[in-house]
């Protein structure tokens, strides 16, 4: 027989541990002949999560005060809050709160308690080590926050304070994560959550911050709290995704970018927010010890969307004043050798926008690429030649396509489709052509002297459903990350 304890683990077993009182919540639910249905609704109500750790605590953020949070005080016992007993304490739907009253003396303990992991209440000073977390939705889009608001527009007023914010260690950008569905979650053995759970509360004690410094050095405009931020979520991440610590010198600059961006977005609210942080703003850059490289951090949103880029915008007025000219041609920009590093997640790219220009003049283009012959693939060859008829000034281009395709059983089918897209171009002033002759290299050469190098060929896109908007609008895609260089062939 098991008997239920008043400790965070119910069902307190060496070896890892049985979830007894939660599995018996779960049975009904998977037992029920609409089982997805109730998973579901228990995966938004949160709650199977808020009981499957021992470490962390799940609160709404409405239920929140200093009593339970930090001290509550009867007579004369001063009893310890949520902060004193886990690991993290995660306030959930924080958003949900705006508008409504919070206790000023919460937010002030809040303050003290984020900065120097004490707090004064009741009699004397107390420490903890809970971290905190906030969980919330955005009220608009993130084009909308960047033009009109700030990315913390939605959590209650009374935290909208630079004082507060700046303890901030990382925004975690929500609309950058994928949803999860039912092809996310893998169908083989796992480590249940409860052993996980104990490996990271025991990882917590394992302090390897000073590793960050091996690696890079970043500006010194940087404040002491943009520091310490960056150095936390370094260490948090690489305990997470190499919790042995072995981990190649790219992987962890990965994550020093991550911790960085993290930390840059929070500082990018604050100059809006509060105008006394622009007095000394923070250059998000560093010196990549192994190579000596400076690395410029900025956030995808605001590389995706560049509403303070006055530069591209002058640009744009600039062609356009040129477009009304009646009878004048669309001016050909000057053209340079570049690389162009896409990062994961990111939006609003399109051929047109990487390649297109170099692409204008082109009479014969020549398209390497092994990789093009299931439907998306040859979905993204037609992008591409619709791309070059819209931007050619050619009257007749010709487009010769060379991969590879060694499933015998698709040749015929493959061929096919080349046959039909050949036929369907050659009206509208394309030859295309096609051979099975590719290497591994991944890249198009134009008759006019330009080499551009694809690190993932046509296909930079991640997946979408057939009825997705993004079907028709790459601008609307998420990309993967690659690069792409673009040379001239010396003459």
């Amino acid at each position: 027989m098991i008997e239920k304890y008043k400790s965070p683990y119910t069902a307190a077993l060496t070896g890892g541990g049985f979830l007894f009182e939660e599995t018996i919540m779960l049975l009904p639910l998977l037992q029920d002949e609409n089982s997805e249905k109730l998973l579901q609704e228990e995966k938004v109500n949160n709650n199977v999560f808020q009981e499957l750790s021992p470490y962390g605590v799940l609160v709404s953020g409405g239920d929140v005060t200093s009593a339970r949070l930090f001290v509550k005080i009867q007579g004369n016992k001063e009893i310890l809050g949520l902060v004193g007993y886990w690991d993290v304490v995660a306030w959930d739907e924080f958003e949900q709160q705006k508008g409504r009253n919070v206790d000023a003396v919460l937010i002030d303990t809040m303050q003290n308690y984020l900065a120097n992991k004490s707090f004064n209440r009741g009699k004397g000073t107390h420490e903890a080590s809970a971290s905190m977390s906030f969980v919330g939705n955005t009220k608009h889009t993130v084009p909308y926050m960047l033009k009109n608001s700030h990315l913390f527009e939605s959590i209650p007023t009374a935290f909208i304070k630079g004082a507060f914010l700046d303890r901030m260690h990382l925004y975690n950008p929500g609309w950058e994560i994928k949803v999860l569905k039912k092809d996310s979650f893998s169908k083989g053995y796992g480590l249940i959550t409860d052993y996980i759970a104990a490996v990271l509360h025991a990882l917590r004690n394992d302090d390897r911050t000073a590793l960050l410094k091996d690696y890079a050095k970043f500006d010194g405009s940087l404040s002491e709290r943009d520091h310490l931020a960056i150095r936390k979520t370094f260490l948090g991440m690489m305990k997470l995704i190499y919790p042995d610590g072995n981990m190649t010198d790219e992987e962890a600059k990965e994550l020093i970018d991550f911790a960085a961006e993290g930390r840059k977005r929070v500082k990018d609210q604050l100059y809006i927010i509060d105008s006394t942080f622009c007095a000394e703003p923070a250059k998000f850059q560093y010196t990549w010890l192994k190579s000596g490289e400076t690395v410029t951090v900025e956030t995808l949103e605001n590389i995706e969307h560049k509403h303070t880029n006055t530069e591209e915008t002058d640009e744009e007025d600039e062609v356009k004043q040129e477009t009304k000219t009646p009878g004048s041609r669309p001016r050909i920009k000057s053209l340079v050798a570049k690389t162009i590093s896409i990062r994961e997640n990111q939006g609003g790219v399109t051929y047109k926008d990487l390649f297109g220009d170099y692409l204008r003049t082109a009479k014969e283009i020549n398209v390497t690429d092994p990789f093009i012959r299931l439907p998306y693939q040859i979905d993204n060859l037609v992008d591409f030649i619709q791309m070059v008829k819209d931007i050619t000034i050619q009257d007749n281009v010709k487009i010769h396509l060379s991969t590879q395709n060694d499933d015998e059983e698709k040749v015929a089918e493959v061929i096919d489709s080349f046959n039909d897209l050949a036929d369907e171009l050659l009206p509208i002033g394309i030859e295309f052509t096609y051979d099975f002759k590719a290497d591994h290299d991944r890249l198009i050469r134009t008759d006019t002297g330009w080499t551009i190098t694809l690190g993932r060929g046509l296909d930079i896109y991640e997946k979408f459903g057939r009825f997705s908007l993004s079907r028709s609008n790459q601008k609307a895609r998420r990309c993967k990350a690659f690069n792409v260089a673009i040379n001239k062939t010396e003459e």
